[in-house]
């Protein structure tokens, strides 16, 4: 949500009820799981029991279900596949007092901080790449000599000595 330059990115998740969570992430957080998620499903893809759709042809270019309530920013992140349910599982845990244990994520313990998880199908995981990467990309552009992010009236680029492009 925003304009480029001052966004903020979410992850909606909708239950069964209706109920409708929403966490806040970092652009990058957005990026990398996207790229882990496919890397995910390229894996699982090549087991021979396992079918899984190729790059999703669903243009998903809905808004996000308002009100757009945060729930709490995103620290940590964790992707599983679940072979049972033939599903991605996509955990979302918020920042707490104390760093969080890698062993925390992914656990169904009762104790620690706040965590959505999500189980979606493949499919619906190959459109949440899709969505994710043109959500990404549909940022400022990138400057030339050192990919830090143009604003519309240039910036001081470090590889300029300081000279404005």
């Amino acid at each position: 949500m925003g304009q480029p330059g001052d966004r903020t990115f979410y992850l909606q998740a909708t239950d069964d009820t209706g109920r409708t969570v929403s966490v806040a992430l970092e652009k990058n957080q957005v990026q990398v799981l996207a790229d882990r998620m496919d890397d995910l499903l390229d894996e699982v893809g090549n087991r021979p029991d396992t079918v899984i759709p190729a790059d999703a042809d669903v243009d998903d270019l809905e808004p996000l279900t308002a009100p757009v309530d945060e729930e709490f920013r995103v620290a940590a992140m964790g992707l599983a596949w679940d072979g049972t349910a033939e599903a991605v599982v996509v955990e979302a845990v918020a920042a707490g007092e104390e760093p969080i244990e890698e062993d925390a994520i992914l656990s169904d313990s009762d104790e620690g901080p706040d965590a959505l998880r999500v189980t979606i199908t493949p499919t619906a995981a190959r459109a949440f790449i899709a969505r994710a990467r043109r959500v990404v990309a549909a940022g400022r552009p990138s400057c030339p000599l050192c990919s830090l992010p143009l604003d519309p009236v240039g910036h001081v680029c470090p590889r300029q000595n300081g000279y404005r492009r």
